[in-house]
């Protein structure tokens, strides 16, 4: 009966005990320097790294962009597939210019004077045939050129291929130039013309400043040394500051990023707000095996003989695919995010005396004597008028 008394007198001192803090001094300088220390790391991980750094004190928005390009420049080409040909900005920018993107054309393999009529197929593994029978009618192959007629004929004296019917002549897209066509692409220049809007702060920026005018326009050119506020590019510096060759990224085509950052700190004693430019290839130069390399397509050109038959020039393009990519997030001074981060900063340092705690509990050479003057249990029987008595509190 005394042990289960005893032991609801201890529930009852344990659950309804009052605990009060009490201030230890202990004069040691292994336990005041760590604590100190402790102390100092926390107030520059806040003052160094969340306010100046992260600038977690302020409220951030996240911007919206549009981009308007236009590219200039002409090229001249002369080949033994075809006539000389001057080439202005309606040739080589497929499709019209205006979007985040625009493709410059710079390598091609033209098929001219093509019909609707009937040819054989393409030599390889699919398409070769002994007789007739191995030229099923009808048999649409998705990777030929065409819809098989049933017929097998001659390629060259030393080939036989399934007849389809499709636009002949058909292509013979190895005919790629080792050299790119349009060599002269490198000096064509773009003019790229981008608005950012940051909604939480009605704040709108151009990347065209107020001081560029006309004139200014038709002279300037970026360079981030000497002029980088003028928002036209010359196409080689583009793929230069990318760490590419543009003649040889050129034979065969690529796709290229221009990136520009609208980061920007709001806040009056900031400064100003400008695009931050840089370029990267985003397409694999180095493709594994070697399979599907750089970037091209199809587009043809139709027109009408003379006796009304209809006849087109397919043209295979390769050429740089350039991609503006615009992205920033804006930040400006915000009485809530302030108040939190204090609060987190406030309840590090709190804790710092638990840590230390534990510390001097734990790791020092007195820690058993700090053990005992660190928790006091109050005998009220103990404590006479003039004072307690220290010797019974321990």
């Amino acid at each position: 009966m005394g042990k289960n008394a005893g032991c609801f007198q201890g529930c009852l001192h344990y659950v309804f005990d009052y605990k009060t803090s009490k201030t230890l001094v202990i004069p040691n300088l292994g336990v005041g320097c760590f604590f100190r220390f402790s102390q100092l790391l926390i107030v520059l991980y806040v003052v160094g790294y969340v306010c100046m750094v992260q600038k977690a004190y302020q409220e951030t928005d996240s911007a919206i962009s549009s981009v308007a390009t236009k590219v200039k420049g002409f090229a001249f080409t002369n080949t033994s597939d075809t006539d000389p040909r001057f080439w202005d900005v309606a040739d080589y920018v497929i499709p019209s210019q205006g979007d985040n993107s625009f493709f410059v054309l710079t390598n091609m393999v033209i098929t001219p004077l093509q019909t609707q009529s009937r040819c054989p197929e393409i030599p390889n593994p699919s398409t070769t045939c002994v007789d007739d029978c191995d030229c099923i009618e009808g048999y649409n192959d998705p990777r030929g050129n065409g819809i098989r007629t049933g017929l097998c004929e001659n390629y060259s004296t030393t080939a036989q291929t399934c007849q389809v019917h499709s636009w002949c002549p058909l292509e013979i897209d190895t005919k790629l130039p080792e050299h790119a066509l349009l060599a002269a692409a490198e000096n064509f220049t773009v003019l790229i013309k981008n608005t950012i809007t940051y909604p939480k702060f009605k704040f709108h920026r151009r990347n065209i400043r107020p001081h560029i005018n006309s004139s200014y326009l038709r002279a300037c050119e970026f360079n981030r040394a000497t002029d980088p506020d003028c928002p036209i590019f010359r196409l080689k510096h583009i793929v230069s500051e990318a760490g590419e060759d543009f003649q040889d990224m050129a034979v065969k085509g690529g796709i290229l990023g221009i990136i520009i950052d609208w980061s920007c700190d709001l806040d009056w004693w900031a400064g100003k707000c400008l695009p931050k430019y840089s370029f990267r290839r985003l397409d694999s130069k180095h493709p594994v095996n070697n399979v599907a390399p750089g970037y091209n397509f199809r587009f043809a050109k139709y027109y009408k003989n003379r006796d009304g038959r209809e006849t087109r020039s397919l043209i295979k393009a390769y050429g740089i695919r350039f991609d503006v990519i615009v992205f920033g997030t804006a930040g400006k001074f915000g009485i809530v995010p302030t108040i939190v981060n204090m609060g987190a900063a406030l309840s590090f340092l709190s804790l710092l005396p638990t840590v230390s705690d534990w510390f001097m509990l734990t790791f020092m050479r007195k820690r058993d004597l700090y053990s005992k003057w660190k928790v006091t249990y109050l005998d009220e029987d103990a404590v006479t008028e003039d004072g307690p008595e220290v010797s019974n509190w321990l």
